[in-house]
């Protein structure tokens, strides 16, 4: 059969690198569809520690360490006059402690690049408009940009297409979020940071000073340019007509952001962006010969810059349950695929809505954390969120009560 593979997986994205280049290390027959080219603009610049150790596993982190990207080794938080460090090199978990700020653009294309290389086929520009898994393997009907239709036969089909949901939004399995509806406005400007407070190593994230659940990112690359975004229900930004004004507006509402990007270049031809209803949810996580993948199966909140993670760690997670199942081996997919990624998924909800209920902001704050109650909270701040020795993951919906 000319036109059968082993698996299918549906996106290039740092998900669909990770397990096309683990199955194809495993001696697998991986075909990766792409609907978009690269290089290409998506959010998600923010690698955690935990995602490091993934990029390894897969033979994907040398040409990445290579690249010159910025360093990171933890996340300062800012309220008002508080001031929280979490520094990565002081967690719970003994993971890697060190990250990368990436330009997804280039990071994606070095991850896809190292797949094509070690042997997968990749094919850009196509687009599967149709998904039947009722046969003994899986059909996907592909479309090229030229309006050719073909077929592709899989034993499997791992679902990476992000936000985009290809098979979800084939089968009609997209649910309503939990969380509320927020925005995002966002762009990369040139700081000009002279602050030597400023710790160009780690991403910043501030609480508004009049709204509690409004917050701004920073994030450094190591070209000078920072990403800099805020995040918010609409109503909080009712009356201002722009993103570019958006954020400029939230960054001068902070004194101490105000001053720190004085100097900043914001209109450098890197454009405002918008997103809205990034949270997400799906009906089904994985069924006959499928499985999705991070950003395909729902999406929680950028505000622990989680969501690439959370995508490598789904991938490893199916690639591992994929090579059992492929060697005839028995599998449960609920339970080693779905109830396992949910562990880390549902630690990291429950701290999103505190965040956004302030509960979550007092304990990052609190002056009554001991020495090893911050160490487990800078674990999970670093990607660890399926540790179950940590007690923050294990009784994360307890703790946010």
């Amino acid at each position: 059969m000319g036109n059968y593979f082993d698996v299918a997986i549906i996106g290039a994205g740092p998900a669909g690198a990770v397990a096309a280049a683990l199955l194809n290390q495993r001696g697998f027959k991986v075909c990766v569809l792409e609907k978009q080219h690269f290089p290409r603009f998506v959010v998600g610049e923010s690698l955690l520690p935990h995602g490091m150790e993934i990029l390894a596993e897969a033979g994907l982190l040398a040409p990445v360490q290579a690249a010159g990207f910025q360093h990171k080794d933890g996340v300062v938080f800012r309220r008002g006059d508080d001031c929280a460090v979490y520094d990565f090199n002081d967690k719970s978990h003994p993971g890697p402690s060190t990250a990368l700020n990436v330009q997804r653009d280039r990071f994606d294309k070095i991850l896809i690049d190292q797949v094509i290389d070690a042997g997968a086929t990749v094919r850009f520009g196509e687009s599967v408009v149709a998904f039947d898994n009722t046969d003994v393997y899986a059909r996907l009907r592909v479309a090229r940009e030229n309006g050719q239709h073909y077929q592709i036969n899989a034993g499997f089909v791992l679902d990476a297409s992000g936000h985009f949901r290809a098979i979800p939004r084939l089968r009609g399995w997209e649910m309503p979020a939990h969380l509320p509806v927020r925005q995002v406005h966002l762009t990369h400007i040139d700081d000009h940071i002279t602050d030597p407070a400023f710790e160009r190593n780690k991403n910043m994230i501030v609480t508004h000073p009049q709204y509690r659940d409004v917050w701004l990112w920073l994030t450094p690359f190591s070209n000078g340019r920072l990403s800099v975004g805020v995040v918010g229900r609409p109503e909080r930004f009712a009356g201002i007509s722009a993103s570019a004004n958006i954020l400029k507006k939230n960054v001068h509402d902070v004194p101490m952001l105000a001053d720190l990007l004085a100097n900043a270049v914001w209109d450098n031809g890197f454009p405002f962006l918008y997103l809205s209803g990034f949270s997400a949810n799906v009906k089904y996580s994985h069924g006959r010969h499928f499985a999705l993948l991070g950003n395909a199966a729902g999406f929680l909140d950028p505000v622990f810059s989680s969501g690439t993670t959370i995508a490598m760690h789904s991938a490893k997670l199916a690639a591992d349950v994929l090579t059992r199942q492929l060697y005839d081996e028995p599998v449960d997919w609920q339970t080693d695929f779905a109830d396992a990624l949910n562990l880390g998924v549902n630690t990291l909800q429950a701290y999103a809505e505190g965040w956004y209920e302030g509960r979550f902001q007092d304990l990052i704050y609190s002056q009554r954390q001991s020495p090893e109650e911050k160490r487990m909270l800078s674990a999970i701040f670093a990607g660890y969120a399926w540790d179950k020795k940590n007690p923050y993951v294990r009784n994360a919906q307890a703790i946010m009560m």
